[in-house]
């Protein structure tokens, strides 16, 4: 990652009250729930892209866009170590590369590990860690939120180089990171965590199943050897971080020319959670359109929207069929309307470039059989493993497992019992997540 030069506290860090923060206790789930609010959906990049200290002029992405082999961009959003100034880094800015089709990935490079070899870097303690893992993780979450970074996105925490020998220092990044991954949980975000291969992602790796530590959902490594492959990793196992939660930072720094345009780069390649965002559209009926509370019909109105007015859009779902398409969107207000109605470019079918509506949550169990429909009954048609995340798409009832009945529909269209995912409610329906 490009982090030359410290820039000063963040000024919304100093807000918290750092002395009013109280260390996190040691015990921890190494899966824990997100708690997303009514507007959440998580967003996936599968492909590449790339990072840049500062972020480019729309007109220098608009050329890449076209021509690059890229389809996300790794955007600094803040943090206590983070380089460059970001002089186009603004809402405005967010909202037309999304416009343009680009994933976004939000990186917040905050307090480095005591044994970092960055002497200019501001470093948490072993006796601090959790505290400053806590602060970073709010402050991420504040500066995501003034871009219009959704819930249900994934932030990536920047852990640089550290020692790789130094106990104390190993526990100390742990801890950090256990505590940036409970706070963005109990925001409503995905933890996503970027990481030196040879340090921090073996450190983590390491304390996969600890009961000591809770674990990130996504790992982003560097390894700069120009292999993109997102599986072999040396000392990571396949098994950890399985389900569309990986990506690589294959190449680092250097000048890459698309359109005619220089940018000097990070190269990755991502299976991962990246950030939700909004898409405005314009309502095309002649009446109020009912906003519901899932993507049938048959579910209560909500609101009305007034015709010709616009909605923000976070994502698309399959749900009662209305004149040419089934699709429906979920509006930021966590409200449901027709796509039929909407001026999405597409009247029959999901559109680009918005993504689908999920909820991810960790497996919390060794092996997590997927079943092709809501039951113990019914056949297994794949596996899932601990910690991996069940893309979430609704839930309906089923056979009962341990204290519920509820059964969670996958994006891939399996089947798994609710009683083995870190949804918020063991015996029921965890909102807002839309029934099937």
């Amino acid at each position: 990652m490009m982090c030359r030069r410290p820039i000063g506290v963040a000024a919304s860090v100093l807000a918290i009250g750092l002395a009013s923060l109280t260390t996190e206790p040691a015990a921890a789930d190494p899966a824990t729930t997100v708690a997303y609010p009514p507007s959440a959906s998580a967003t996936r990049l599968t492909g590449y892209a790339f990072d840049s200290c500062a972020a480019p002029s729309l007109a220098a992405m608009q050329a890449w866009k076209i021509s690059s082999p890229y389809q996300g961009h790794g955007i600094y959003i803040g943090g206590l170590s983070r380089s460059c100034v970001q002089p186009n880094l603004t809402p405005a800015w967010l909202a037309s590369m999304s416009q343009q089709g680009w994933r976004i990935i939000p990186i917040y490079v905050g307090y480095q590990a005591p044994c970092t070899g960055r002497s200019n870097a501001a470093k948490f303690t072993s006796a601090n860690a959790s505290v400053l893992g806590t602060a970073d993780a709010a402050d991420a979450v504040v500066r995501a939120q003034e871009l219009g970074i959704l819930p249900g996105s994934a932030i990536y925490g920047d852990m640089e180089h550290y020692s790789s020998t130094d106990a104390a220092c190993r526990s100390a990044v742990l801890s950090y990171v256990s505590a940036w991954t409970k706070e963005l949980h109990r925001r409503g975000y995905l933890a996503g965590m970027y990481a030196n291969l040879s340090s921090g992602a073996k450190h983590l790796s390491e304390a996969y199943t600890s009961t000591a530590y809770a674990r990130p959902d996504a790992l982003w490594i560097a390894r700069w050897d120009s292999n993109t492959t997102l599986t072999g990793w040396a000392g990571i196992p396949d098994t950890q971080w399985a389900n569309h939660q990986r990506a690589k930072q294959y190449r680092g720094d250097h000048n890459e020319t698309y359109g005619g345009v220089k940018i000097n780069i990070d190269s990755n390649h991502f299976d991962a959670p990246v950030a939700t965002v909004g898409y405005t559209y314009q309502i095309t009926s002649s009446t109020n359109l009912n906003g519901r509370a899932g993507p049938k019909t048959s579910m209560p109105i909500m609101k009305t929207y007034p015709p010709g007015s616009t909605v923000t859009v976070v994502c698309q779902t399959m749900g009662t069929r209305v004149g040419t398409t089934s699709i429906w969107n979920k509006l930021a207000d966590g409200h449901y309307v027709t796509d039929y109605y909407i001026s999405t470019p597409s009247g029959t079918t999901y559109s680009a470039p918005l993504p689908r509506c999920t909820y991810p949550f960790q497996v919390t169990t060794a092996i997590l059989k997927q079943r092709t429909g809501p039951g113990s009954s019914y056949a297994v048609s794949g596996t899932l493993p601990s910690g991996a995340l069940g893309w979430v798409t609704c839930q309906r009832s089923g056979s009962t497992v341990g204290a519920t009945s509820v059964w969670s529909k996958l994006d891939d269209s399996t089947y798994v019992s609710d009683h083995y995912l870190t949804t918020p409610s063991k015996t029921t329906y965890s909102p807002p997540i839309p029934r099937c």
